[in-house]
């Protein structure tokens, strides 16, 4: 099938909305009430025009920046422009701003697929998502394969916005942090303690825009005002990228399967930095689950 406007699924109080001609994106997950809508993630301000206005949106085949938009795997030097006004490094990957096709739709799920030729990035692959809502909440699998004759370096993720207030908590487990730069790149590997600490504390206007490794896999939010708490869950990502602008209103909450330019460093790195290579015709996909508890 090809791609269209609003693909809407829903169950129970909740419902989700995708846009599959900006970047495969999430448009609206609310939580229905009458005649009322409360916008679980972020509402999208302009579904038709700017994936940065979107709710939610697919990081595939690499998540967060490459410094300089260069980098090297095993001989050959990829050079790739910059994919965001105002920012000099890349970042997430061509599916974000790509079309994506529909695949299947159903009452409570739908499919998602985009292609990439071999380009810029000198690498043929398909990503999918496949996404799933029942009464309690939502599941995206979103998934990678390698269509090139040679091996791919890859890395997947999910970028979901939360709206937030003064009151909005966050309580997770990292072990570690990257401090940042002007640029937003990694400087320095140091352990999440004090205004890194994840565990229980406000999470709206917190001037962080931080890469985090040893997650947990789950995060809590909650906020006196929701009807409800929101558990966001990943079993396939150990890194999280938390950006929570000092001008508060809303928070990005990433699971993420590498670290911020894990492209950058040696290839002996990766393993450690969560950068996978996929041999030609291999495949790897990361799970997220948004789940939403009523009180």
């Amino acid at each position: 099938m090809s791609a269209q406007s609003i693909v809407t699924i829903s169950a129970g109080k909740l419902r989700l909305e995708l846009n599959p001609s900006i970047g495969g994106s999430i448009s609206a997950f609310d939580w229905i009430d009458g005649e009322s809508a409360r916008p679980i993630l972020r509402k999208c301000h302009s579904a038709d025009e700017n994936v940065l206005e979107a709710s939610s949106f697919p990081l595939v085949p690499y998540v967060n920046r490459i410094r300089g938009g260069a980098f090297t795997f095993r001989g050959r030097e990829v050079r790739l422009l910059s994919n965001m006004t105002g920012d000099p490094s890349p970042l997430h990957g061509q599916g974000w701003l790509g079309t994506w096709s529909v695949d299947e739709i159903g009452a409570a799920s739908a499919a998602l697929s985009f292609h990439h030729s071999a380009g810029e990035w000198p690498w043929e692959y398909e990503a999918r998502q496949q996404f799933d809502i029942d009464p309690s909440g939502f599941s995206v699998r979103i998934s990678c394969r390698n269509l090139s004759a040679d091996p791919m370096p890859c890395g997947l993720g999910q970028h979901p916005y939360f709206p937030c207030g003064g009151q909005t908590m966050i309580d997770t487990q990292v072990t570690d942090v990257w401090t940042i730069d002007a640029h937003v790149l990694p400087v320095k590997k140091v352990p999440a303690v004090g205004r890194f600490d994840l565990k229980d504390r406000h999470v709206c206007g917190q001037d962080l825009d931080h890469g985090f490794g040893g997650w947990s896999g789950r995060t809590r939010l909650t906020d006196p005002d929701w009807p409800y708490s929101v558990e966001l869950s990943s079993p396939d990502a150990h890194f999280f990228q938390l950006y929570s602008p000092a001008s508060g209103g809303i928070f990005v909450a990433e699971p993420v399967s590498h670290a911020n330019a894990a492209l950058n460093a040696p290839e002996d790195e990766w393993p450690e930095l969560g950068m996978r290579v996929l041999e030609p015709g291999a495949e790897m996909k990361l799970h997220m689950r948004v789940e939403v508890i009523a009180k």
